[in-house]
């Protein structure tokens, strides 16, 4: 099994909605297998370099509602100098963790430009 991310948006009946995939390629919504949520996410290496939002992936989706998209972002920008250590400590490519990596990222930035969030799952 795979995990996705996608962007949704809450509606006016407080119910949210999930965005169209980006030119509906499907590479764009991977964010990593299954077992990535504590192999990599969730890892002791992901927890040292201090992130909040990423550890929750391992047992649990990851769900970042609108309002907190720019900390979720600072997070990212926080961890991107650190994928390749990331992949070696995890056992997976340095391309990989970057291409999951990036599409989460990407997602992130899009939920900002619509007001709306992500969700890992």
């Amino acid at each position: 099994m795979s995990l996705n991310v996608d962007t949704y948006v809450y509606g006016a009946d407080g119910e949210w909605t999930l965005l169209e995939d980006p030119d509906d390629d499907y590479s764009r919504t991977m964010a990593g297998f299954e077992r990535s949520r504590g192999k990599l996410w969730g890892s002791e290496a992901m927890r040292a370099l201090g992130a909040r939002y990423f550890p929750r992936l391992d047992g649990d989706n990851l769900k970042v509602e609108p309002g907190a998209i720019d900390d979720f972002l600072s997070e990212c920008d926080a961890i991107r100098p650190h994928l390749a250590d990331l992949g070696e400590a995890s056992g997976y490519h340095t391309e990989y963790v970057t291409s999951c990596f990036d599409n989460i990222v990407a997602a992130a930035v899009r939920a900002k430009a619509e007001g709306g969030g992500v969700i890992v799952w």
